[in-house]
């Protein structure tokens, strides 16, 4: 085996090519034939494809978690909200394949111990700024991650591409018009007798 190939070399080659061919064609045999080494000596270090999606994932999420911290730092209000929807759109542009991975389904004890927990509480240190309580936290917090990832992901499949005004005028739009969301969250109706 190759000196130097770690887990976590193995998870960043496994992110480029993510970005480069996208991250449901990454493979071990793929990550294996950047090192040059056959794929039975990756086996030490993951236990096949699927560990290494996770692996690829795990670092996305750490990835955009470090990068929403910084970019929320001393925001709130909207200052904060569209920090926080530009860090999203920003790395899924510059890592579609990242992007995706971070996407990925993991198991609820992976899911507790990765940065996930991280980008709730980014969440909901954005929505301080809105003075919502609970159960419209939760809510808000869903709204905000279906209106990033709707758009993001439907900006890179290209959905926006053939019509005026461009896509970033309707994002920026977007992004006011969740923010008077915000400022004005509806009160729930009460059920009638």
């Amino acid at each position: 085996m190759r000196a130097g190939i770690t887990k976590e070399r193995l998870a960043r080659a496994g992110a480029e090519l993510a970005d480069e061919v996208g991250f449901d064609r990454v493979t071990i045999t793929e990550v294996a034939r950047r090192f040059d080494v056959k794929v039975a000596s990756l086996y030490s270090h993951v236990t096949g494809s699927d560990d290494l999606r996770t692996r690829i994932a795990l670092l996305a999420l750490e990835e955009l978690a470090d990068r929403g911290d910084a970019a929320l730092a001393g925001r709130s209000g909207k200052d904060a909200l569209t920090a926080m929807a530009d860090v999203y759109r920003d790395y899924a542009r510059e890592h579609p394949g990242r992007y995706a991975a971070a996407q990925l389904r993991l198991d609820t004890e992976t899911a507790l111990a990765s940065a996930g927990p991280r980008h709730a509480a980014m969440s909901r240190a954005v929505l301080r700024g809105y003075d919502l309580t609970e159960p419209d936290q939760t809510h808000a917090v869903r709204l905000l991650g279906s209106v990033f990832r709707g758009f993001v992901d439907l900006e890179l499949g290209g959905a926006f591409s053939h019509s005026e005004p461009d896509s970033e005028t309707s994002w920026r739009r977007s992004l006011d018009a969740l923010d008077a969301l915000l400022r004005s969250w509806p009160t729930p109706e009460r059920p009638r007798p």
